[in-house]
């Protein structure tokens, strides 16, 4: 099978193959970058688990999750027995010497039956815990010896705060080359995510009103129905502010507000990030509880069905403080930026589940048209929808067809679905393919990690040693606590909701 790309041979070894993420994300996207021949000729998956399985029980496990979560629904057995054959399974422990031989040796064996050395891609799908003990192992071993073909693949949560941030950098550092290390972030693989850039960038028409002259505000919901299911012990070291708002959010931010860059570089992208991170106004301690919300939700029902209270999860403490909601008002200092609010927020259990940026433009300087024409204005904006559904709308005023000048709002409206019928990539897919290419544009670097950690410290700090004792403080279905409307309102604002449109 010819690939569409030149892609050079790869092994990747999957730490912790048996594990809900290679189940449920990483193989499915490996299988759809195979049928879509962007993988290559000489490929490999060595998976290593805790797990005394064989290797064909682990592979009818992995069909499991393909069958499952894959965009293409159930996998063909002509395509699957050919794809399946790249994958091999070793049991072992992740402190054990002989696991790592055992791999070294498997990737020489490929390598002398290729006839040539090919890239490694060490993914640790596994807990937070690991991730140190995993890269001391590997970064000592012989299977990294080669700096130029190895990378090294971190998920999330990198770090507990700063300073646990800075720790596993460096020890990362002493074992890597920073060109080595993707520290990955999937909502940065997504489409919509990834079109920002090509929005702004790519077309005349936005740039020059990009700013504070003409952009009110902006803000940011990521918004879930789902409650914590089955990840208690994560949420209750997490919450919603490192889970997501460190990572996703402020990710989305940086793109929303970075400065043109001077080409598609990796490094230049994200220097432009950097820059936006480094000049988000910091919080003193008054500014927290001015500027910082959060919540937990209580019970509640989601669509017709009555769900649970956070405190009555499993592994959640009876009298958890821990928050499921999180709103923060963020200030740019730049000439860009200056004075405009950006709002974000994120939940667990609201009342729906989107993930939306609105930018809202600032109103008209004069409105010439009679007060009864413009009853039902409303400022122009520009909704970028992330999920469930994939679009770009432009929201401005037109006059309503009739005899009387009667200004109402309309809407222009891309959408992904009816534009693009080949199937849009799953952001796994995208951020594997850029591994195996050795693109780092799209994933995060040590500056970015620890700025991003260093802007939210206070906020970290008070909520965690300053316990709320008005938990619960939202029912689950609702849009999340009061005190978030407050947030905004006090400066003239609402939350914005607008439903994507899918025709």
């Amino acid at each position: 099978m010819e690939s569409v790309k030149k892609v050079d041979p790869t092994v990747i070894v999957i730490f912790g193959i048996t594990g809900d993420l290679a189940w449920r994300k990483l193989v499915p996207a490996i299988y759809n970058l195979y049928l879509d021949n962007w993988i290559p000729e000489n490929f490999a998956i060595i998976g290593i688990g805790h797990n005394d399985q064989k290797v064909n029980e682990v592979r009818d496990h992995l069909r499991k999750g393909v069958d499952k979560f894959s965009r293409r629904g159930k996998s063909q057995k002509k395509e699957w027995d050919d794809f399946v054959g790249c994958v091999t399974y070793y049991k072992g422990e992740f402190t054990d010497t002989t696991t790592y031989n055992n791999v070294e040796k498997e990737i020489k064996q490929l390598e002398k039956k290729w006839k040539t050395s090919a890239n490694r891609i060490l993914y640790l799908a596994v807990p937070p815990n690991f991730f140190e003990q995993i890269a001391t192992m590997v970064g000592n071993s012989r299977i990294a010896q080669n700096k130029k073909t190895t990378r090294i693949v971190i998920e999330k949560p990198f770090g507990h705060d700063l300073d646990s941030a800075k720790k596993l950098n460096a020890l990362l550092h002493n074992l890597f080359d920073e060109n080595q290390i993707y520290r990955i972030d999937h909502y940065l693989g997504k489409e919509t995510v990834q079109n920002i850039l090509a929005f702004r960038f790519a077309n005349a028409l936005f740039e020059p009103i990009w700013n504070r002259n003409y952009i009110e505000h902006v803000q940011i919901t990521v918004s879930e129905q789902l409650g914590v299911e089955n990840r208690g012990n994560y949420y209750e070291t997490a919450g919603a502010l490192r889970d997501m708002i460190q990572n996703h959010i402020l990710q989305l931010l940086c793109l929303i507000a970075m400065e043109p860059p001077t080409s598609f570089n990796a490094d230049e992208v994200r220097n432009r990030k950097v820059d936006v991170l480094n000049a988000l106004r910091k919080f003193t301690s008054e500014d927290v509880h001015a500027c910082a919300v959060r919540g937990q939700y209580g019970e509640g029902w989601i669509q017709g069905k009555k769900v649970k209270g956070y405190r009555q999860e499993p592994d959640v403490n009876n009298n958890s403080a821990k928050e499921t909601f999180a709103a923060v008002k963020f200030l740019i200092d730049t000439w860009r930026w200056q004075g405009v609010p950006f709002y974000v927020r994120t939940g667990k259990r609201l009342n729906e589940t989107i993930s939306v940026i609105t930018i809202q433009f600032r109103p008209v300087p004069h409105q010439s048209f009679p007060s009864e024409a413009t009853g039902n204005w409303q400022p122009n904006r520009l909704v970028l929808n992330i999920q469930p559904a994939m679009s770009i709308r432009l929201l401005f005023q037109a006059k309503q067809p009739g005899l009387e000048m009667l200004l109402h709002p309309v809407d222009m409206l891309f959408n992904y679905n009816a534009s693009y019928t080949s199937g849009t990539p799953e952001a796994y897919e995208t951020l594997l393919l850029d591994i195996i290419r050795g693109d780092s544009t799209l994933f995060m670097r040590a500056d970015q990690i620890e700025a991003a950690w260093g802007i939210l410290t206070p906020i970290i700090n008070i909520w965690d040693t300053h316990p709320s004792v008005n938990f619960p403080n939202y029912a689950a279905g609702m849009q999340g606590p009061e005190d978030a409307e407050a947030l905004i309102a006090k400066d003239g604002h609402n939350w914005i909701v607008i439903p994507p449109k899918t025709e």
